[in-house]
């Protein structure tokens, strides 16, 4: 199937399991243990039913949003996802230059295999930088000085992996940091020669931002050391707060009470996230928690949805039930994953094709005006 061809972000996915090594697409497809809740971020959004209303001219439609003094054109950015250039070469820049060209956020990982640095640079003013609390605390601040010193406005703390997550395939891949040539790997190599080449050319993946660190590491499980503490706390995400003079996100809140601890510590946003499935096999669907979240906040702080988000009309799913914007990772990296750069603007393409339609059928011409009256009346909805 050619790009042009592809009618959703699962044909990119089929597209791009096709193009890539089993374990490098694991890296990024795979969830945490049986996957239930990478499963049900997905599913659990198509459960959320909107009601259309019609006779409205829908002959201009506004998608813009707006999110800390920024108009951004589309009401989504880009997730962070660590290790992406082992899903395909060079995928780190490859997005942060889409997105801006499409003016939407880029989220750049502490584990991004480009350092912070080049990616800020790529992502012109739309760079956000996403950090994992390290259990060395210089570790950490010089990752904070070096997100200062590269402009960043935004950062996003991630809290939800004070323990890591138990991935099982790629336990079964054995995968490994750096990657080790096995047999299995080699016959893998040989299949997908594309990526083989590209990757040769490009350089084998790491984790750019640790790359000294992470010289002595010899499994994933090790490089997760590094990227976080089990011991961070309320009073360290205070510290963060004092320390940190941009925009303060929160990534992983799942509980209207840690909702509100957020808010009173003074940051300025949180992204309700189980970070894509990939750390905790039990608890809800993102989009499951956040009304209750929503209810808890009542606008005090900026409210941004991660997981799950697969169709336009997702992102006017999030914004009924509460949220301000959204962040989609898997989807865009499906898109570079199927067909490099061309392949991440198809997969902008079909998000923003499919927004612009949900809201004409919606009977809501500007994104901004989405609400929970659009949601379904029935007797499952309270």
């Amino acid at each position: 199937m050619g790009l042009d061809r592809a009618a959703s972000i699962e044909d990119l996915r089929q597209r791009a399991r096709r193009r890539i090594p089993r374990f490098a697409f694991d890296l990024v497809d795979g969830g945490a243990e049986s996957e239930r809740n990478l499963r049900r971020n997905s599913e659990a959004f198509e459960e959320v039913q909107l009601t259309p209303r019609y006779m409205v001219d829908v002959s201009q439609i506004d998608t813009r949003a707006e999110l800390f003094g920024q108009t951004y054109a589309a009401p989504f950015g880009m997730a962070p996802i660590g290790m992406l250039n082992a899903f395909w070469p060079d995928a780190d820049l490859t997005l942060a230059r889409l997105c801006a060209r499409e003016n939407i956020p880029f989220v750049a990982s502490s584990a991004a295999s480009t350092t912070l640095e080049k990616l800020a640079e790529a992502a012109g003013g739309n760079g956000w930088f996403q950090l994992y609390v390290s259990g060395d605390a210089d570790v950490t601040e010089g990752l904070i000085a070096r997100a200062e010193a590269a402009d960043y406005e935004v950062m996003m703390v991630t809290a939800d992996v004070p323990a890591a997550g138990k991935r099982d395939r790629d336990i079964r891949n054995q995968l490994s940091v750096p990657f080790r040539i096995t047999p299995e790997v080699l016959v893998q190599l040989a299949l997908h020669p594309r990526w083989s080449l590209e990757t040769l050319r490009h350089g084998k993946p790491n984790i750019a931002n640790y790359a000294d660190l992470l010289q002595s590491a010899t499994s994933y499980a090790d490089v997760q050391k590094t990227l976080i503490t089990p011991s961070f706390t309320w009073d360290g995400l205070r510290h963060l707060r004092d320390r940190w003079r941009g925009k303060l996100l929160v990534k992983g809140i799942l509980h209207a009470e840690d909702a509100l601890h957020c808010a009173e510590i003074g940051c300025d946003g949180i992204v309700v996230s189980n970070h894509g499935g990939r750390q905790v096999a039990f608890g809800p669907p993102t989009v499951e928690a956040l009304p209750a979240i929503a209810e808890a906040l009542d606008g005090r702080i900026r409210i941004i949805l991660d997981s799950g988000i697969r169709r336009g009309a997702d992102l006017l799913r999030a914004r009924a039930l509460g949220a301000d914007f959204a962040l989609a990772g898997r989807a865009l990296a499906y898109g570079v994953g199927a067909g490099g750069a061309a392949g991440a603007d198809r997969s902008m393409e079909i998000l923003k094709l499919e927004l612009v339609r949900a809201l004409g059928q919606l009977g809501v011409p500007c994104y901004k005006d989405v609400g929970s009256s659009h949601l379904e009346l029935s007797p499952h909805r309270n």
